[in-house]
């Protein structure tokens, strides 16, 4: 990461990004954020979330939207990020809030998450960034994972998974 060299919470990342450290827990506004849904075979991909929000929940794969990066780029680098595998992101098939409060009512997440349909190319599945755990999961096994209730509903009713 290349620093702006001023003393604040504003980074420049090497790809020209601004990335704001303060972000995520206890934002100034919503946070903008793609998962990218990739089927193979019979499965399709997800991750076991490493940090909040959803810690802990299987889910499809994802992350925050950086500043110039179109959804479908964006989801593309966070799936290589995440998982190590290669997509090709295509249109939005979801959209939905993820809005957390804490204990005394303050907002702790806000995100406004775009889940976009995604081909995969190629790659070896490995977990990476802030999964715990990456794999293909069959229809099968869904029942008996811990899945957060927005990717339940998702595969159900867009797709009929699980």
């Amino acid at each position: 990461m290349v620093t702006t060299g001023r003393n604040d919470s504003k980074a420049v990342t090497a790809e020209n990004h601004i990335a704001d450290e303060s972000e995520g827990s206890f934002p100034q506004r919503p946070i903008v954020a793609v998962g990218a849904v990739v089927f193979k075979d019979n499965s399709v991909l997800l991750v076991r979330r490493g940090h909040p929000p959803s810690e802990g929940l299987w889910a499809i794969p994802g992350g925050k939207v950086c500043l110039g990066e179109t959804l479908q780029t964006a989801a593309e680098r966070e799936i290589l990020e995440e998982t190590g595998l290669t997509i090709r992101a295509l249109e939005p098939v979801y959209t939905f809030d993820h809005i957390e409060r804490d204990e005394a009512g303050r907002i702790r997440f806000h995100y406004v998450i775009v889940d976009l349909l995604a081909e995969y190319l190629g790659g070896r599945i490995r977990s990476g960034d802030d999964a715990r755990e990456a794999r293909w999961v069959e229809p099968g096994e869904i029942a008996n994972m811990t899945v957060s209730a927005r990717t339940r509903d998702l595969l159900r009713r867009q797709f009929q998974f699980g």
